[in-house]
């Protein structure tokens, strides 16, 4: 099995947050097939966290859906723009969703530490 098609996750995980009352945006549309996705949490207290794909190796073969893990977590939103800058330069067609939500779960699978 293949992993889903990166703007159809996105668009899932949009309408999820928005139906759940949170404010979820596309802030840069990537490549719509295949384009890793990053997910920018304002936590709405002036901290914020940054979800990204987990690396490779992390992944168990039979699960296909997608991993994430935390790069950085409760920081200044200028931090995360940085970081976000920074992978826009090395890899272009990144999707990036904007997340407001005080506190609870991002609902995404994450790697275990």
């Amino acid at each position: 099995m293949s992993q889903l098609r990166s703007d159809i996750w996105c668009a899932a995980f949009i309408r999820l947050h928005n139906d759940l009352g949170h404010f979820c945006v596309v802030a840069k549309k990537g490549h719509e097939i295949a384009g890793q996705i990053w997910i920018e949490v304002d936590h709405l207290n002036g901290q914020n966290s940054l979800f990204s794909p987990a690396p490779m190796l992390s992944h168990n073969e039979e699960k296909s859906d997608w991993i994430f893990e935390c790069r950085l977590q409760n920081v200044a939103a200028q931090k995360i723009k940085e970081k976000i800058a920074q992978e826009i330069n090395f890899d272009p067609d990144i999707w990036v969703l904007a997340l407001e939500m005080r506190e609870g779960e991002v609902g995404i699978n994450m790697i275990k530490s």
